[in-house]
């Protein structure tokens, strides 16, 4: 994994739970740790990583995800075994 991507990574782990990461970033993370992303209906982001599935919501209209969708993905990481 890219030193930027363990850094996005770090940075969902952290606590205080941030709410400043760029949802982009955080789809690049996933890419790169090899999640199968395909577009749902509007917003929704269906995300398949390590046998592990999940729906998102792209934030809009602001590109920063907030600290529950944080939350849920560090989970959702944690779930598929993908931890910093």
């Amino acid at each position: 994994m890219a030193p930027k991507h363990r850094r996005k990574m770090e940075a969902i782990f952290e606590d205080p739970v941030r709410s400043n990461i760029a949802w982009r970033e955080i789809e690049a993370l996933l890419h790169a740790s090899g999640a199968e992303i395909t577009q749902g209906a509007g917003s929704r982001v269906r995300i398949v990583l390590n046998g592990i599935r999940a729906v998102f919501h792209r934030p809009h209209p602001h590109q920063e995800t907030d600290k529950g969708a944080v939350r849920s993905m560090r989970r959702f990481l944690t779930e598929a075994g993908v931890t910093p």
